[in-house]
């Protein structure tokens, strides 16, 4: 993830921070300021919020370590001032498999609440632990507190909404009785009527869920259409759907002829050849974007994004389209037995995508 700082490798996973934490870091001790707290309680503060995110970790390794068990690798972990982000190679589709890793992630923060439990002297009435959980982070209700956030935490990601673990245990559900798709839309929208249900409450209670409410809305939509998408192109190659028509720009040649290429046609990516071969590649936005800091008469050599990722025509689409969007590349060049047969970008993916799903509508509607 942009922006952010490796801390280190664990088991062969990155581990990142975003450097926005910093920021978290200053927030805290600035508000314990403002609140009055003398610089011991601001230290106990301090070591508090870094042990949530040292709980954050492992709760993202949990997930890390059971998506292992099904062969799937963890690229990297990062935390962020929200939380945690362990980015799986991919979600395992076999329901019982999603289940373990879904749950995994919780299960961590129920673990360590019990090991907490052992060490903590709970209070004896409930105003005694309103006045331990109302009195700042100390050395006395330290554990108290790290008890309550981990319960709070497994609890909260047991909400069933997308992003949260809650939504992949509820499609993992649904999924052992009905098609992974339709178990999805169910999923996601539980959660964004939940979610809606956060904004409302946000006026009246805490702003704070406002927040909470459309982050779940917005991430409900976003594992819906990707699961629609995958369901789309499973079981088609890129050899299906490679592009043999496509333009070209010279590495010699001027930005204003790649500008020339854009009014008298459509394309809005260019593959870049030296001698014929392909070097790289150049969209519209960087077009655009060279011609208003260097001129008209800049070379495409300049500016251009070098190398081309090269696809094989046998690979899945879904695999190829997710190759794509990690290396951020616009355009790959196909091949079959080491020979060059066309183009594929992700826009003649989508319109793959969206024939797809027109042609299954108008199959239901007959």
């Amino acid at each position: 993830m942009k922006g952010s700082f490796r801390l280190g490798t664990i088991g062969g996973i990155g581990v990142f921070i975003h450097w926005t934490f910093s920021i978290l870091i200053l927030f805290i001790m600035f508000s314990s300021y403002r609140s009055g707290q003398d610089a011991s309680q601001m230290l106990w503060m301090v070591a508090f919020v870094l042990c949530i995110f040292g709980t954050v970790f492992l709760h993202e390794l949990g997930h890390a370590t059971a998506a292992k068990r099904y062969h799937i690798k963890t690229k990297d972990i990062t935390l962020l001032p929200i939380g945690g982000v362990a980015r799986l190679e991919r979600m395992p589709e076999k329901p019982s498999e999603e289940l373990v890793v879904a749950l995994a992630g919780p299960a961590v923060n129920v673990v360590i609440a019990v090991v907490c439990s052992l060490l903590v002297v709970f209070p004896e009435t409930q105003q005694q632990a309103e006045e331990q959980l109302m009195s700042g982070i100390n050395a006395d209700n330290f554990l108290l507190n790290f008890f309550m956030i981990n319960i709070w935490l497994s609890v909260f990601n047991l909400i069933p909404a997308f992003p949260m673990d809650g939504g992949r245990v509820l499609r993992a559900l649904l999924s052992m009785r009905i098609p992974r798709v339709k178990a999805t839309l169910i999923a996601a929208r539980t959660g964004q009527i939940l979610a809606a249900g956060f904004v409302f409450a946000g006026f009246y209670v805490n702003p704070f869920l406002i927040f909470i409410g459309l982050f779940v809305m917005l991430g409900a939509q976003a594992e819906l259409e990707s699961v629609r998408t995958g369901h789309v192109l499973k079981g088609n190659f890129t050899g299906q759907i490679t592009m043999q028509k496509y333009e070209t720009l010279d590495v010699n040649q001027s930005i204003g002829d790649a500008v020339h290429k854009i009014l008298n046609g459509q394309c809005k990516t260019f593959l870049v050849t030296d001698n014929g071969h392909p070097a790289g590649t150049l969209n519209r936005e960087a077009i655009i974007r060279a011609l208003a800091e260097n001129g008209q008469h800049a070379r495409i050599s300049d500016v251009m994004k070098p190398g081309v990722m090269h696809i094989e025509s046998s690979l899945p689409v879904e695999e190829a389209y997710r190759k794509m969007t990690e290396q951020r590349t616009d355009m790959a060049v196909i091949t079959e037995n080491g020979q060059m047969t066309g183009v594929l970008d992700t826009e003649n993916i989508l319109e793959f995508v969206m024939i797809k799903n027109a042609l299954e509508k108008n199959e239901t509607v007959a």
